[in-house]
């Protein structure tokens, strides 16, 4: 027996963020998550989008990229692709709370290099949820389309914490050796609020200590996409190219990090040696 086909529903337009932002907090303290709960099926296509240049040389300032270049930074996607992800993420049939989310992992596939001049069809659906040590995990995937052919696609994992009915390992993955320093970052504690203002993920616990301290966080955190742009802004990427970035640990705001790098792979650390991020960037 075959399973039906996902809908698929064409947006005309972007949806705005701010009625879906307020929407997934009213919901979020009514949801139960857990990782055989139902899921939205549905695909959101949004069949031509232009960039908008100047959020998008916004986005290259607080980032760190080069402005003025006529080629999208191989994390813009993700924020062109972040209002469909909002519209699936904050409904009622989304199992997991959307304050408090915590962005745990993100593979990148770029197959060329992609004009800031041109227009793209979107696609966004959610992949499913997954059982994790701190709570029930759900992935995301977000395809860019120039005419028929996928250029960028990206799967990100966001992680709801809660209590688990049964214990679940920590992670066995084994420590890769440790990458030269090759930059000392000082952090500014308003890093979450001007990432949220260019990208439009304004999730409490990158906004303010207060609010961060609501969701178990004593301090405000970086969102995930920031430190992994701002480590691909230093490192450099080829045209095609796939890159591989886990979140191992939040990076408190304020703060100073070291950037590491080297052999393809790159890494952000903290004090006393904890790492933040690792990642690894291959061309394909």
């Amino acid at each position: 027996m075959t399973s039906a086909p996902a809908p698929t529903v064409e947006l005309s337009a972007p949806p705005a963020l701010a009625p879906l932002l307020a929407r997934g907090a009213l919901l979020s303290p009514f949801k139960r998550p857990r990782p055989d709960a139902a899921h939205p099926r549905t695909r959101l296509v949004l069949p031509a989008l232009r960039v908008d240049a100047a959020r998008l040389a916004a986005y290259e300032r607080v980032c760190g990229f080069p402005t003025g270049e006529d080629a999208l930074p191989v994390t813009y996607p993700h924020v062109l692709g972040f209002p469909l992800a909002m519209r699936l993420m904050s409904g009622p049939g989304f199992p997991l709370p959307l304050l408090g989310l915590v962005h745990t992992s993100l593979r990148i596939t770029r197959r060329r290099t992609t004009a800031a001049t041109g227009a793209y069809g979107l696609t966004v659906r959610v992949d499913g949820l997954a059982p994790h040590r701190r709570g029930t995990q759900a992935a995301v995937v977000t395809e860019m389309r120039d005419g028929g052919d996928v250029v960028w696609e990206s799967r990100s994992t966001y992680l709801a914490r809660h209590r688990t009915a049964s214990a679940h390992p920590a992670d066995a993955r084994e420590e890769p050796a440790a990458l030269p320093a090759v930059a000392e970052w000082r952090l500014a504690g308003d890093v979450g609020r001007r990432y949220g203002a260019v990208s439009g993920d304004r999730n409490p616990i990158h906004l303010h200590p207060l609010t961060a301290r609501l969701f178990g966080f004593p301090h405000a955190i970086a969102h995930g996409m920031w430190t992994v742009a701002r480590c691909l802004a230093a490192h450099g990427t080829p045209d095609a190219v796939e890159v591989r970035a886990d979140f191992r640990a939040p990076v408190p705001l304020p703060g100073t990090v070291t950037y590491a790098a080297g052999g393809g792979r790159f890494a952000l650390r903290g004090d006393r040696g904890r790492t933040h991020v690792t990642g690894e960037v291959r061309p394909v």
